[in-house]
């Protein structure tokens, strides 16, 4: 997918462009390029990018912004498509980090096209003009709080691991701090320290990234609310709206 390399040095901008269906696996390794930033932007589905740092999710009609030499794999929820553009790194000064970004209307329309010419070469005016708004599009990308970090230190990377499992929100909290083998107060100064959230904060936000993947799955709010532990479906739309500031129903048509 990313390996792919134009011959051409006046090609600044390519696409390319893949639907994923679920359960299909993706290709491992990635994005390892350091001459080559890369945006996805899912039309469909739920996208979740893993990194060594922490992973990130990425509804649909959203994008995930991927800078040169950052290697990451994916996971699919639900059927997936992606368009993505490869911009030269010298082109655009970006953040070293990944993260979730809203995709405005214009840059919708420009990644679409682009993705129809397939490379935009600078030599080209047609192709120039286009890149040039492209560039001005990616300097008003605004970040989106889709970010789950992952913790360094041994107890807290364990339970991290065990709280991202299946049915782990049936898992009484002091069950699971004694299996790490750390008191609550120990847990909440290393994830602060080591992620920047209280250890309440990162519990919720991996609730809601994991609702995301849910609800491009198709499952219904009232079955999501209820797994994990809320006291029903106007409760957690309160939560989801009070997180990214819409209802899951309004979130998924945007």
């Amino acid at each position: 997918m990313s390996n792919f390399r134009h011959p051409d040095r006046t090609v600044q901008i390519r696409s390319f462009a893949v639907t994923f269906q679920s359960g299909q696996a993706a290709p491992p390794a990635l994005h390892d390029s350091h001459e080559w930033h890369q945006l996805i932007y899912a039309i469909r589905g739920v996208l979740t990018v893993h990194t060594d740092a922490g992973s990130w999710v990425v509804p649909p009609h959203r994008g995930v912004w991927i800078p040169a030499g950052f290697r990451y794999r994916l996971e699919f929820s639900g059927i997936v498509a992606l368009r993505m553009l490869y911009v030269r790194e010298r082109l655009h000064r970006a953040a070293k980090l990944c993260s979730v970004v809203n995709i405005t209307p214009l840059l919708r329309e420009l990644i679409v096209r682009t993705n129809l010419i397939g490379a935009l070469d600078a030599a080209i005016p047609e192709h120039k003009r286009l890149i040039g708004v492209i560039l001005d599009e990616l300097k008003m990308l605004k970040v989106v709080p889709l970010q789950l970090p992952s913790p360094r230190d041994r107890r807290a990377a364990k339970f991290a691991a065990m709280s991202s499992a299946d049915h782990a929100e049936k898992i009484p909290l002091a069950k699971m701090l004694r299996q790490c083998g750390a008191s609550r107060r120990t847990l909440e100064r290393t994830f602060r320290a080591e992620t920047g959230m209280t250890l309440g904060q990162w519990m919720r936000r991996q609730k809601l990234l994991q609702a995301l993947r849910r609800l491009a799955a198709g499952e219904c709010v009232n079955t999501i609310s209820l797994d994990m532990g809320y006291n029903g479906a106007s409760a957690f739309i309160a939560m989801f709206r009070r997180e990214l500031g819409q209802t899951p129903k309004r979130y998924f048509e945007t």
